[in-house]
């Protein structure tokens, strides 16, 4: 029975690691599952453009990136499954060893129980004592050997039927490993066929520089465009400020309720609402290439969420509206304050706030615009005197 106990024990730590392992890695495949056919909803609507569009491109290359993510969770789960596999194999080697042992042993002690069967030997055995305490303990062996006989051939069977289950997990982890490389060979099937796609795309974006550095100066004039409208809402507050503190001040003051609600928005990073019920970031933060012109460096002061047509925009967190504004040929803006943050919400084709306006967490701002079959919203998050770009992918939450 001690055997049978030490097997199980050295079990569980295998099998319970296992399957948290298994768990996280079936949540991420499903959440990337689920990313990609968002993507192919996106694409779906595109796909009826006469011409490639560059949006078309970049919502095909995200979704490449998450089909490789995709395949390296499902190797991930076969690499998994490889090493319960063989560990399965080894302990159920390891166990008909043991049993084998059990049934020689169990076997030795019928035998030996048989040339003794007799009761009159029982006794004769107790009676041979030279004393009292002699016969007892001979009386208490015999008893112990006939209740040990008992343990072991209840081990024999339990161990047994413990072989029994692992023999059939073994057979089910055979089986869906065998069902994950199919799904394996069927995802990277896809994976090349997008490319050759995301090839044909390019190579038709490459014969239209010229549109394309008409579609980057709109979007630097559009940022442009934000950029004042802040600036003008940071000089009007140090104005402020300079009326209530004197002609020195060159700063804001926060009062203490919108400091506490800059420390509450501080405190949420990593896990803000997204400002679209659905969408696929589509132009990250920061500097980097354009998709086609790679001779040219692009900057987005925030991110350029794609979503479908008719979405509306909601607000990230509580705050203030400090200003609306409008972005000739792009449509308008939302800036929100937060303390001594700001969420700036752009591309809006219609705006349901007003400045002053104080709007709650996930309240609809305004409707998405979609311009030349995309709808796309410019989200960025701003902070302090100097407005100061952050990364809104780091605050928002990330499923999986």
């Amino acid at each position: 029975m001690r055997l049978i106990s030490l097997v199980v024990f050295a079990l569980i730590p295998i099998l319970v690691i296992g399957q948290n392992d298994k768990t996280e890695l079936e949540k991420k495949k499903q959440q990337l599952r689920k990313d990609i056919a968002y993507k192919n909803e996106l694409l779906d609507k595109t796909a009826e453009e006469k011409e490639k569009s560059l949006n078309q491109l970049v919502l095909l290359n995200t979704k490449i990136s998450e089909r490789e993510e995709l395949i390296a969770t499902i190797n991930s789960e076969i690499e998994l499954l490889d090493t319960k596999i063989k560990d399965n194999t080894e302990l159920i080697s390891s166990m008909k060893n043991d049993i084998k042992g059990l049934k020689d042993e169990y076997a030795k002690m019928i035998e030996f129980a048989y040339r003794n069967r007799s009761n009159y030997n029982k006794i004769m055995y107790v009676f041979a004592s030279e004393d009292f305490n002699q016969a007892y303990r001979r009386v208490r062996h015999l008893q112990q050997y006939t209740s040990y006989r008992q343990r072991q051939a209840e081990a024999i069977l339990h161990l047994e039927e413990l072989l029994e289950r692992k023999n059939e997990e073994l057979q089910q982890e055979k089986s869906e490993k065998e069902g994950l490389l199919v799904n394996e060979r069927k995802e990277r099937k896809q994976l090349s066929s997008e490319k050759k796609e995301k090839q044909t795309i390019y190579s038709e974006l490459k014969t239209k520089e010229k549109e394309l550095k008409k579609e980057i100066k709109a979007k630097e004039k559009e940022q442009q465009s934000i950029q004042k409208a802040i600036e003008k809402i940071i000089a009007e507050e140090i104005k402020k400020a300079r009326e209530a503190e004197g002609a020195s001040a060159d700063s804001w003051t926060l009062t203490p309720e919108a400091k506490a609600l800059a420390n509450s928005f501080t405190a949420n990073k990593g896990k803000l609402p997204w400002p679209v019920e659905r969408g696929v970031i589509t132009s990250r933060f920061g500097v980097h290439s354009h998709p086609v012109l790679k001779q040219i460096k692009i900057r987005n002061n925030g991110v350029t969420i794609s979503t479908s047509q008719e979405s509306t925009a909601r607000c990230v967190f509580d705050g203030v509206v400090s200003q609306v504004i409008v972005i000739p040929g792009n449509g308008k803006a939302v800036i929100v304050r937060h303390g001594d943050y700001l969420t700036v919400y752009s591309k809006l084709s219609e705006v349901y706030v007003q400045s002053g306006d104080k709007v709650s967490i996930k309240q609809v701002i305004g409707k998405v615009l979609t311009l030349d079959e995309k709808t796309e919203l410019q989200f960025e998050i701003r902070k302090g005197m100097n407005a100061e770009t952050h990364d809104p992918s780091t605050w928002l939450y990330r499923a999986n």
